[in-house]
């Protein structure tokens, strides 16, 4: 056990199939709420990162700033016993491309063969299968024909998809429809059903993104993929999405950083509901009088909404808050007939259920270029031709751009200042709008989101 902030604080790391790496780490945790006084176990999850050490160094940000927060005594009824958990999983960023100085879309010739190279090794390391090299190889080798070949497109398309299934097959036995989260929500779908030459044609478009520019922001970069209370949130630095550039290179590119999505959305399902729902669940039972909180940013809000909802109705958790700071994962995620047809959200049941004793927190801003810019993706692909590309009119968006969408328990309103009231109840669900108080993706680690955490758990 070690320090942070004063905080007790724990580390569990996970594999990318869900299991626990080290379970010498288990038996230390749960032999310190056995043997301490606490109350309160605010568990964290990290979203894609390049390492443990970012995602540590998110943690010590947030909790230094929940140190003072605790200090200045202005929430009624905050636990004074927290012991925090930090979840590790592995996690990539997306490849590093970066936006044309004007932020329009750019020539296809923007996009080159090392860049498609480059992107290929990043998904290759995600992947982290030695039974997918030699389709990696493969896919390097048809790079140099694309812009010529429409037979190299297609295999191109083909050969992409076919090396994404060994990361679906962790679903398979005691992993249900939770971890598949909705492939109507993000195209996933028909990502996998069209032809590999309409699925690259369809890519291959140009898109206009929402025109509105975000909140000034001031320049610099942090270390952990994105903006800190001193940066911005650039494109390429906390997703690395890019551009979204026409022309065939540029489609290849799109449809790697979509198959980086989809990996990613896969393996923080399958972590959260196989991984940590067991081990919450387990400390839960042992250890009744604490109070299980789960904060998750970026794709670990949805390892943390999987972790709730479980396997299966019987293996739902019960968390008192869950706090999703500028998640990754469909707009829709909670919905109810988002559709117009009756189908609801993946999630849908973490609300409808009431599994969540106390609220359910999501801030979102217009500013998170990453969520925003990574849905698009689904509607190019779903062949839609919406103005609004991943707002919240677009049946594709992200929860942190846009917060839950089609969700009638949810009520909208703003973050607030640090001094500000929140009225937080149970089994509601409170889309804070967050444009003056984060920058950009990664930018959760302000006063401002400490408040809301701690009223959170209070609250729960």
């Amino acid at each position: 056990m070690v320090e942070k902030s004063g905080f007790e604080y724990f580390e569990v790391q996970f594999t990318k199939s869900g299991d626990v790496h080290d379970r010498d780490e288990v038996t230390a945790l749960k032999k310190h709420l056995a043997a301490s006084n606490t109350t309160d176990l605010l568990v964290l999850a990290h979203g894609w990162n390049n390492d443990m050490a970012e995602a540590r160094g998110l943690y010590e940000g947030l909790l230094s700033q929940l140190r003072t927060e605790l200090q200045a005594r202005r929430i009624a009824g905050a636990p004074k016993n927290i012991t925090v958990l930090g979840l590790l999983w592995p996690s990539k960023k997306f490849a590093d491309l970066k936006l044309t100085a004007s932020g329009a879309a750019g020539l296809a010739s923007s996009v080159t063969d090392d860049a498609l190279l480059q992107q290929l090794e990043q998904l290759e390391l995600l992947l982290d299968d030695p039974l997918q090299t030699p389709s990696i190889e493969s896919l390097k080798a048809l790079i140099p024909r694309l812009e010529d070949s429409p037979k190299a497109q297609r295999e191109f398309a083909d050969l992409l998809r076919a090396a994404l299934v060994p990361e679906a097959d962790l679903r398979e036995g005691d992993l249900p429809d939770g971890v598949k989260e909705g492939e109507a929500e993000d195209a996933s779908d028909t990502f996998f059903s069209l032809s590999g030459s309409e699925l690259m044609d369809r890519l291959a478009k140009p898109v206009e993104l929402d025109a509105e520019p975000p909140a000034a922001e001031p320049s610099g970069f942090d270390a952990i993929g994105g903006a800190t209370r001193l940066g911005t949130d650039d494109v390429g630095s906390a997703a690395g999405l890019g551009d979204f550039l026409s022309g065939i290179k540029a489609g290849a590119s799109n449809l790697l950083n979509y198959a980086t999505f989809y990996s990613m959305k896969q393996r923080a399902g399958t972590v959260g509901q196989r991984g940590v729902n067991s081990l919450l669940r387990e400390i839960a039972q042992d250890h009744q009088a604490v109070r299980i909180h789960l904060v998750g940013h970026s794709f670990g809000g949805r390892l943390v909404t999987a972790a709730t909802a479980g396997p299966n109705e019987g293996s739902a958790l019960a968390p008192r808050s869950l706090v999703l700071l500028q998640a990754a994962f469909s707009h829709n995620g909670f919905a109810e007939n988002f559709d117009g047809k009756g189908r609801n959200g993946a999630f849908r049941r973490v609300v409808s259920a009431g599994l969540v004793h106390g609220p359910i927190v999501i801030t979102h801003t217009r500013n998170d270029k990453a969520v925003g810019v990574a849905y698009p993706l689904a509607s190019l692909i779903s062949g839609s031709d919406s103005a609004g590309l991943g707002d919240e009119n677009d049946r594709f968006g992200g929860m942190g751009r846009n917060g839950a969408q089609f969700t009638p328990e949810a009520e909208r309103d703003n973050l607030l200042d640090a001094d500000g009231s929140y009225q937080l109840h149970r089994g509601r669900v409170y889309n804070l709008r967050a444009d003056s108080a984060i920058s950009g993706h990664s930018d959760i680690t302000g006063p401002e989101v400490a408040h809301l955490l701690l009223a959170a758990i209070a609250a729960g």
